[in-house]
């Protein structure tokens, strides 16, 4: 199957706070119809998303946006990233 015709879906980010002291971003995705909050540690690369209810399904995705444009994101900021999945 060409990646042209696999699943996808929009997830949308807001970035909620920010500490470069403590090096954590926190937000919320929304994603079709879940939404999860998340605290990402980049010192530690250690990603908490919550609730529990579909967490398998962002987690993965969510790491690889936040491990490439983490220190780009600011607070009160949207963003969006695509999840080769159907939601």
């Amino acid at each position: 199957m060409s990646s042209k015709h696999l699943p996808k879906t929009t997830a949308f980010l807001r970035i909620t706070q920010q500490s470069w002291q403590e090096g954590i971003l926190e937000g919320e995705i929304i994603a079709s119809d879940f939404v999860w909050q998340f605290q990402w540690n980049f010192k530690r690369r250690q990603l908490v998303i919550a609730p529990s209810r579909g967490r398998a399904l962002i987690q993965e995705p969510l790491g690889r946006f936040l491990e490439k444009y983490d220190y780009q994101l600011e607070p009160g900021s949207d963003y969006s990233f695509i999840i080769r999945a159907e939601l």
